[in-house]
């Protein structure tokens, strides 16, 4: 494993274990080049899966890139860090395990929008006004009307 730091090949792992949910190894490394300590996840990978845009442009997908959309969508809302791995990952798993090796964008945004809206509502709209690309304040407002408040209020 390279370091990130100093970019030297090899690296020590001084510890291993298992994420809470159980979907990756966490493991801490210490870099044998400058002796930065840092950590790194195995997963299960199924399959490659290729993302086909809207526009028709395809690339691999990637995880951490629908982390980080899901993340900023939850930001300074009181959700659990393992609630939004637990998504990804239920995400991820249900992308492989569909059988098809290209998936839509579309497909991805929908999965990712069925769990925010179960898990929080603002979340979910914040996440819709990127997928569905609101362009004004009433678009907002038209689809926050047309849920109901996930906590039942």
């Amino acid at each position: 494993m390279r370091c990130p730091y100093c970019g030297h090949e090899d690296s020590q792992v001084k510890d291993s274990r298992p994420t809470e949910d159980g979907a990756a190894i966490r493991r801490r490394r210490q870099c044998e080049g400058c002796a930065a300590r840092f950590t790194t996840f195995e997963r299960i990978q199924l399959r490659d899966i290729v993302v086909v845009k809207s526009g028709g442009a395809s690339e691999p997908f990637d995880r951490e890139k629908l982390a980080r959309s899901i993340e900023l969508a939850c930001r300074k809302r009181a959700i659990d860090n393992v609630r939004i791995e637990r998504l990804v990952s239920g995400i991820q798993r249900q992308l492989e395990t569909s059988g098809e090796s290209e998936v839509a964008s579309a497909r991805i945004g929908s999965l990712a929008m069925e769990g925010l809206k179960g898990l929080d509502s603002v979340a979910y709209i914040r996440f819709a006004s990127v997928y569905k690309d609101f362009t004004e304040a009433k678009d907002f407002q038209e689809f926050a009307g047309s849920i109901r408040e996930v906590s039942g209020e």
